[in-house]
């Protein structure tokens, strides 16, 4: 009979996997990226009118 290479498989599954995972990976970072393209103009605006806000508060207690 014949014997069967379990270190063979075994070595076929990882690599599959550690394809699969930098796949993902890949798929990830490439989403995360168009992400930061679209929300870079809005937290710039957010973070414009917070300093107003806490001026204006600290002004009226004078």
């Amino acid at each position: 009979m014949i014997k069967q290479n379990y270190a063979f498989e075994k070595r076929q599954k990882e690599i599959a996997k550690k394809q699969k995972k930098q796949e993902k990976l890949q798929q990830k970072t490439a989403v995360q990226g168009e992400r930061t393209e679209h929300e870079q103009p809005a937290p710039a605006d957010d973070k414009t009118s917070l300093p107003e806000q806490a001026g204006s508060g600290s002004g009226t207690e004078s």
